[in-house]
């Protein structure tokens, strides 16, 4: 396993991308989005969560959560609505376009990786805008979604030539249609996101709390690091503190304080999420994912798994693989 948690927990949360829009709009214009609940069905079938993000290829706009303050967007800026709020994009605040879910829906459910949709031409500026949406797993456990604010904004600016070359990227395909473009597409959405969340990491304050907080705290990190990068070892809470250069009482205080838990209990949390991630693959039986988390037998695996979770392995997996199939059945 990786030594960087960050790294760990993307992929142990299963990142996706969909479908992609490329709107070029004409001022004045204003266009609303419901919350992805009503959306992810059809755009990320047997995904548990989905992430809508937006991103400023040409010209401005305002952007946020409806009801509440927008924020300017100028060319460069991503926008991402980490827990799927109900959101507008607008040519300037006050204008509203309240969403045609139904027609949305129609859409999204051609499955085509690319949809230009052209504004109201008065004369107005233009901007230029790619859409995108991203699926992971939300249970058991994602840390890193439960610490993304609701709405995540990633200006542009000099040091973003990194985030500059992904946009650019993302325009230059949706606007080709050559052959591989819906998968260059899908990896593009995940590339975004996990620097936006880089960018956003960045800013963290020091004083704040929550888990990006804690990866920048000296000891926490530490900890982090050792856990994600030998889940399975036999922790101590001791032998945990050594690895953080910190003493037990600091380092069960900072877990606190960061976390909401103690030490342990976060590495519990976590294999039960690299469990579930082993599960869906189907070939792995519930003995060899109980010794790739760490346990010693499959009976305990199974009674710590069914107490996080509230369901044996195997009924988790059972039910997941039904999720999946009904969301497919209904595209």
């Amino acid at each position: 396993m990786s030594s960087d948690p960050l790294s760990s927990v993307l992929e142990a949360v299963r990142l996706r991308g969909a479908v992609f829009f490329l709107v070029d709009a004409h001022a004045p214009w204003a266009a609303e989005a419901p919350h992805v609940d009503e959306l992810a069905d059809v755009v990320l079938p047997g995904s548990q969560h989905v992430i809508e993000w937006h991103v400023v290829a040409r010209g401005e706009c305002w952007g946020g959560i409806v009801g509440e303050p927008l924020v300017k967007l100028v060319a460069g800026d991503v926008i991402a609505f980490p827990h799927g709020d109900a959101h507008t994009l607008a040519s300037q605040p006050g204008l509203r376009n309240p969403p045609d879910v139904a027609a949305m829906r129609s859409v999204v459910g051609e499955r085509l990786p690319f949809r230009f949709v052209q504004g109201v031409d008065r004369g107005g500026e233009t901007a230029q805008i790619v859409c995108g949406f991203l699926g992971c797993d939300a249970r058991p456990f994602n840390p890193l979604l439960a610490t993304l604010p609701r709405l995540l904004h990633v200006r542009a600016g000099a040091e973003s030539d990194g985030l500059r070359a992904i946009v650019q990227l993302a325009i230059t395909e949706s606007q080709a249609r050559r052959a591989g473009g819906e998968c260059m597409l899908a990896r593009v959405s995940e590339l975004l996101f996990v620097e936006s969340v880089r960018r956003h990491l960045a800013t963290v304050a020091p004083d704040g709390t929550g888990w990006l907080a804690g990866l920048r705290d000296p000891i926490v990190g530490r900890a982090l690091a050792a856990l994600h990068a030998r889940p399975r070892h036999a922790w101590t809470v001791d032998e945990l503190a050594r690895e953080s250069a910190s003493s037990r009482s600091v380092l069960a205080e900072r877990f606190a304080r960061y976390l909401g838990v103690a030490p342990m209990q976060y590495l519990a949390q976590w294999r039960m999420q690299l469990a579930s991630s082993l599960l869906l693959d189907g070939q792995t039986t519930v003995a060899d994912v109980a010794y790739r988390v760490g346990y010693g037998s499959e009976a305990a695996f199974s009674r710590a798994f069914k107490k996080l979770v509230g369901r044996s392995p195997k009924a988790w997996r059972e039910g997941r693989a039904r999720d999946v199939a009904r969301s497919g059945d209904a595209t």
